[in-house]
């Protein structure tokens, strides 16, 4: 079951300064100052609006993270719902979470990494927290599925292997710059193949497959040995 966080209260806007702006530049200056070196002032000021302006829209500065968090987490949990729709195995469905987890993270790049960067210091970062753990939670499920039908090697942990791979996926936010040459879809590509190398196995790596491609539906290795699930070790 996801947690769903309550929808924190907005005021509506004045012309000329609406929330999606000052969401944007909040963004920007919590991860070029740090959320708990940043303070309203310090928005004012680089946003260019007064503190009025920028209450006008929320009520505080945790209410910003708040938001801002929400938008990449929400985003998340959307990618678990779309991979579970997904047809064929769970290492399928794997595949597609890693390659779609890449580009959300490079379309949400400055949310993601806020996300990324908070500390639980308050409630708002807690929550957060909180959440991405759950996240990372329905991953190791889906990892150890995948272990379990013989597409992955049999002597890894799922809950430290999820956090390894996403460790990767994550890892773009500290080096990627978009360039107008880039395609994304290539970057999502590479952190796909180079993750599922050094996990696959020999099955696994038959099956790796391009985005968009679908494995036939219930198909599983030949000769795969089965084992119970490991949800819960």
């Amino acid at each position: 079951m996801v947690t769903q966080t309550a929808p924190a209260r907005t005021r509506r806007g004045r012309p000329g300064h609406d929330l999606e702006s000052v969401l944007q530049g909040a963004v920007r200056v919590f991860n070029e100052r740090g959320y708990d070196g940043t303070a309203m002032e310090d928005l004012s000021h680089e946003l260019g609006i007064s503190k009025s302006a920028i209450y006008h829209h929320v009520e505080s500065k945790e209410q910003l993270l708040t938001l801002a968090t929400d938008r990449a987490l929400d985003a998340l949990f959307a990618l678990l719902h779309e991979v579970d729709e997904v047809p064929g195995s769970a290492f399928h469905r794997l595949e597609e979470l890693v390659y779609r987890a890449s580009l959300l993270l490079v379309h949400e790049l400055p949310f993601v990494t806020l996300l990324l960067r908070i500390r639980g210091n308050t409630r708002a970062e807690r929550q957060a927290l909180t959440r991405r753990r759950e996240f990372d939670r329905h991953v190791t499920v889906l990892v150890a599925q995948a272990r379990d039908e013989g597409y992955l090697r049999d002597d890894i942990d799922p809950a430290v292997t999820a956090r390894l791979v996403f460790g990767m996926v994550n890892s773009v936010v500290e080096w990627y710059k978009p360039r107008r040459a880039d395609r994304v879809e290539d970057l999502a590509a590479n952190i796909k193949t180079i993750a599922f190398a050094g996990i696959a196995s020999a099955a696994g790596g038959r099956a790796l497959v391009q985005p968009g491609e679908a494995l036939p539906a219930g198909a599983s290795p030949a000769g795969a040995s089965r084992r119970g699930s490991a949800v819960g070790e």
